[in-house]
C-alpha cells in the first residue's frame, strides 16, 4: 500500500506520522509533540456529526508553532541571563576592597572615625545627624547645615567613646519649617563577591551579605 492510499484509508495517518517524527526530535519540541498528540486524539474521537472544521485545525496547529517558538525564546533568555550573571560576577570582582553605600542606619567606625551618608529628597535649609549608641541614646551629632537634594557623606569623630561599640544614626532635615524627606545610608567594605541562583551577592566586612541590586552608590 502506498503512502497516498494510506492517507486516504486513514485521514489521521499524516498527523500520526508527524506526531511520531516530533517524538524523535530533541527536547525543544517536547511540548509541541504533546500538543500534536492531543490534537490527533481529539480528531480521532470527535463527534462525526459535528466534526472540527479546517479553521479550528489550522488554529490549533498555529498554537503548536507558537509553543515551540516560545520554548526556544525562553531557552535563549535563560542562556543570555547566565551570560549576564557571569559578566556581573567579573565586574563585581573589581569591587572587592571598595566601599558601597546601601539603605541602613549602622555607622561604620574605622580608625576612630564613624562614617555614614544621608540622602535628601529635596533641598534643605537645615540638616542634622544624630549618633546613637546601643541603648538608643544620643552620644554625638553632626550639623550638616544647608544641603542640596541628593546623597551626602559625613564623618563623626568617636573621641573617647568605645570605637568597637554598635552605633546607629538618624537625620532630621527641614526647609522653611517643613520637614524634608530623607533616608540613612550605611557605608561598608566589600570583602568578596559570589553568585547565588541568578543574583549577585556581596559579602561585606561588617554587615553580612547584600544583594548587589540593593547598592545605592559605590564609593
Amino acid at each position: 500500500m502506498t503512502t497516498a492510499s494510506t492517507a486516504v484509508g486513514n485521514p489521521y495517518a499524516a498527523l500520526n506520522q508527524t506526531a511520531a517524527a516530533a517524538k524523535a526530535d530533541d527536547k525543544s519540541t517536547a511540548s509541541a509533540d504533546r500538543f500534536l498528540t492531543m490534537l490527533v486524539t481529539q480528531l480521532q474521537n470527535q463527534d462525526p456529526l459535528n466534526p472540527m472544521d479546517n479553521a479550528q485545525i489550522t488554529s490549533q496547529m498555529a498554537q503548536i508553532n507558537a509553543v515551540t517558538g516560545l520554548e526556544k525564546v525562553n531557552e535563549s533568555v535563560k542562556g543570555l541571563g547566565s551570560q549576564i550573571l557571569q559578566m556581573q560576577a567579573l565586574q563585581g570582582a573589581a569591587l572587592v576592597g571598595r566601599e558601597v553605600s546601601f539603605e541602613g542606619d549602622w555607622l561604620t567606625v574605622r580608625d576612630g572615625v564613624g562614617r555614614g551618608a544621608v540622602e535628601l529628597a529635596s533641598a534643605a535649609s537645615a540638616s542634622k545627624v544624630e549618633v546613637l549608641d546601643g541603648a538608643r541614646r544620643v552620644v554625638g551629632s553632626i550639623d550638616l547645615g544647608a544641603r542640596e537634594a541628593g546623597r551626602h557623606n559625613f564623618e563623626w569623630p568617636v573621641g573617647s567613646l568605645p570605637a568597637d561599640a554598635s552605633y546607629t544614626f538618624r537625620v532630621a532635615a527641614s526647609r522653611a519649617d517643613t520637614a524634608v524627606s530623607s533616608r540613612t545610608l550605611t557605608i561598608d567594605r566589600v570583602q568578596s563577591v559570589s553568585t547565588a541562583g541568578d543574583r549577585l551577592t556581596l559579602s561585606l566586612a561588617r554587615s553580612g551579605t547584600l544583594l548587589a541590586s540593593n547598592v545605592v552608590a559605590f564609593n
